[in-house]
């Protein structure tokens, strides 16, 4: 009597793909380095901001120590800083700041919105000429700066500092704005337009919601480069009381010496507004910088 023999399962083709399991790790060794880099780099960039935190905690008489902690921490430094009259000059930067961007907002919109919705006559000069404004400096015009609100009466004023951040940072609300309105599509305001709202209902409701990463985006930008500006502030401020905090700092620099913990313990209280403003809004910065590369 034969015996059956069970079927032998088919021999495994030679060019089968091999398993996975071996190069399962490889992403996540990618994933793993790019982020090293990428702590290494944000620790580079970080560290000047360290060392200013830990100076300024620093006593005058340690200031010389080669450890990088400090061995005495005078917490008083900060408190100094009240004491010194400097909080009065925070206030002024804070004007400064914020008047300059509700200008540049009032003025860059309307502008943008308009320049992206209509092919009118000469939009490519007008562009071409906002642009050509974001080139020059203020140190190159300080001369002819000073002496315009001189002949306005502006001098030594508040006024002027906002109008002047205001003016040097509208080349790039422009831009940024003009970029975002066009990438909105205009269906969107037509229907707006049957459901009946007139231009501004429009754009009140529909478009200017839309486009807030961009307008957060402008807003930021402008906010800080008000918030750090130095040369025409010095220029054009004379008075103490009227001096922002950038040009105040100053006082801290003498002929023979520097009053290094005080002075960076002012900059640590300036740097905490920006950043925890920037920290804030930071994911709508990030899509208004890419507004128009992608319909």
């Amino acid at each position: 009597m034969a015996v059956e023999t069970a079927p032998k399962a088919p021999a495994r083709p030679s060019h089968a793909r091999p398993s996975p399991a071996g190069h399962s790790g490889m992403p996540r060794l990618k994933t793993t380095v790019t982020a090293a880099v990428a702590y290494v780099i944000a620790f580079i960039f970080l560290f000047p901001y360290l060392v200013m935190l830990l100076t300024s905690l620093r006593p005058q008489e340690t200031l010389r120590d080669a450890t990088i902690l400090p061995t005495q921490w005078e917490w008083s430094n900060l408190v100094n800083f009240w004491s010194s009259g400097l909080a009065g000059n925070l206030v002024v930067t804070l004007q400064v700041a914020a008047g300059s961007t509700v200008l540049v907002l009032l003025v860059a919109l309307p502008a943008a919105y308009y320049a992206a919705r209509h092919n009118f006559r000469g939009r490519t000069f007008f562009l071409i000429l906002v642009l050509i404004t974001q080139m020059f400096q203020p140190t190159a015009m300080l001369v002819g700066i000073y002496r315009e609100f001189s002949q306005l009466g502006l001098v030594d004023s508040v006024w002027s500092l906002i109008l002047v951040n205001g003016g040097f940072n509208l080349a790039f609300a422009v831009w940024i704005l003009t970029a975002y309105f066009s990438s909105i599509p205009r269906e969107l305001e037509e229907a707006a337009f049957i459901d009946g709202n007139g231009r501004f209902g429009a754009l009140f409701r529909i478009t200017l919601p839309l486009a807030m990463p961009g307008v957060i985006t402008a807003l930021i930008f402008t906010f800080i480069a008000a918030w750090n500006e130095f040369v025409v502030a010095l220029t054009l401020t004379t008075t103490p009381e009227n001096q922002p905090l950038t040009v105040a700092l100053n006082s801290f620099i003498g002929q023979y010496q520097v009053d290094w913990q005080n002075l960076f313990a002012g900059s640590v209280i300036a740097t905490i507004p920006v950043i925890i403003l920037f920290a804030l809004i930071e994911r709508k910065v990030v899509g208004g910088l890419t507004a128009g590369s992608i319909k």
